[in-house]
């Protein structure tokens, strides 16, 4: 059966249908998603960043207070911690239900599809503390605008400074190494400059040598954080000029605007917008992208230096995009967040969630699906291959939860109804008379939630 703009506007670039929202009726409607007010940050986003510094902040006094032998910080240092759990959770939480409640599905896929791009993983609870911040500052108000912006407020940010170590890093001439206190030099480390240049912005094949990363991380010492954000500390900086990729920058004390200056340049290099172009159509289109739209959207990255809302607009509005259904697999997130909305989850539900059921229904299953929250497995984000997740553990784990899942929230649910409402055309003839013929309602809504027709888009 021919499918529809609706139906591949809703699964290609969205998180499926959920009742109650109105379909996507055509471009301007996707795009309208980007451009009007963020609905998602609107409801659900946590504290600013000094409120969790200073939770943090908090936490650690009571520790050291109870190693030392105060038996009063004890019981703060329970609450303390308690409150940060919370907070965590609380962050999970928040990024579940904008995923699923938004009404603005492309523009929930945008914000993951660059959170994964700009991938960091919490070592601590301070870091994890922070990582909630990190989408809802450094990520989401730049999804829409230019990709330098949105390459200076991740690279920068806490989350990514301390996920690559970034603060240690102290240049081999600078005040702090040539003190009378140098055993506390910690020397130059190169993870933020390299993973800039291989993941961010050029690409593993984007022209840059060893020397680049060198001169890239002395540029980058003095980039640190403290209470309020990121910071740059002069101490560390290694003093004098750099050249990266051929241009020279700072000269005499390191400062914050010569890495800006970098950053900038780099955003608009055309290796990056090669790099770009051919991640956004992998991740929304086809693991084998076509060349056609790959090279339009690079061809208009260099031409706009890399106006975001540009580049998704000339994506939706090339044919190439809208070829049938079926290109990628869902990740795991992808499917739990799609299975959600079409069971019609309630933000009234979500809410009555404590930690620990949020950790039954949704942490717990999606790590057994091989996508655990915070624990990305490397700086270059999630895989994009249909053979990463479409495994026969991963359905397993799939089906499991789906079978649960159901059990708790299809009980006013009608398979048969279910099926057409969820997959639309794509509902198959075979997957229509499996669903009417199962024994239990929550088995037949599960058998719609496994399906190949659901899992793909």
């Amino acid at each position: 059966m021919k499918q529809t703009f609706e139906t591949k506007a809703t699964f290609r670039f969205g998180y499926g249908y959920a009742p109650h929202q109105p379909p996507v009726s055509d471009v301007a409607n996707l795009l309208a998603q980007i451009t009007e007010q963020d609905m998602g940050i609107g409801r659900y986003h946590g504290p600013d960043y000094s409120t969790r510094a200073e939770l943090i902040k908090t936490y650690v006094q009571h520790k050291r207070a109870v190693k030392k032998g105060d038996e009063s910080a004890k019981k703060l240092s329970k609450q303390s911690a308690k409150a940060l759990n919370q907070l965590i959770a609380g962050d999970f939480a928040n990024t579940f239900s904008r995923s699923v409640f938004s009404p603005q599905s492309f523009r929930e896929r945008l914000v993951f599809f660059w959170a994964d791009h700009f991938t960091v993983v919490p070592k601590n609870r301070f870091a994890r503390t922070i990582w909630g911040n990190f989408q809802e500052t450094a990520i989401r108000p730049h999804i829409s605008g230019k990709f330098a912006d949105l390459l200076i407020a991740a690279t920068t940010h806490p989350s990514m400074v301390l996920f690559l170590d970034q603060d240690k890093s102290t240049g081999p001439n600078s005040k702090r190494a040539t003190s009378k206190k140098k055993k506390r030099f910690s020397g130059l480390n190169e993870n933020l400059a390299r993973e800039i240049l291989e993941l961010h912005t050029l690409g593993v094949l984007g022209g840059y040598t060893q020397t680049d990363v060198r001169q890239l991380a002395e540029l980058l010492t003095g980039l640190s954080t403290n209470d309020t954000g990121r910071t740059f500390r002069k101490g560390q900086s290694e003093p004098g000029e750099k050249t990266v990729l051929g241009k020279v920058y700072g000269g005499g004390t390191g400062t914050m605007d010569d890495i800006e200056s970098f950053l900038r340049d780099v955003a608009i290099h055309p290796n990056t917008a090669a790099h770009i172009a051919r991640k956004l159509v992998v991740h929304f289109v086809s693991d084998d992208p076509d060349p056609g739209l790959v090279d339009h959207l690079t061809n208009l990255f260099r031409e706009t230096d890399g106006d975001l809302l540009a580049i998704y607009t000339a994506m939706l509005d090339h044919p190439a995009a809208w070829v049938d259904l079926g290109q990628k697999a869902k990740q795991p997130y992808d499917f739990m967040v799609s299975s959600l909305r079409a069971l019609g989850l309630t933000a009234e539900d979500m809410s009555k969630m404590n930690v620990r059921r949020q950790r039954e229904f949704f942490a717990n299953p999606i790590e057994r699906m091989g996508q655990p929250i915070l624990k990305t497995p490397g700086p270059n984000g999630w895989p994009e291959e249909v053979e990463s997740w479409i495994t026969p553990h991963g359905v397993a784990a799939r089906l499991n939860w789906a079978l649960a899942i159901t059990q708790q929230l299809g009980a006013d649910l009608d398979p048969r109804a279910f099926v057409t409402s969820t997959l639309q055309e794509l509902a198959g003839e075979t997957l229509q008379f499996a669903v009417a013929g199962a024994e239990q309602r929550n088995e037949g809504l599960a058998l719609v939630l496994i399906s190949p027709e659901f899992n793909r888009r």
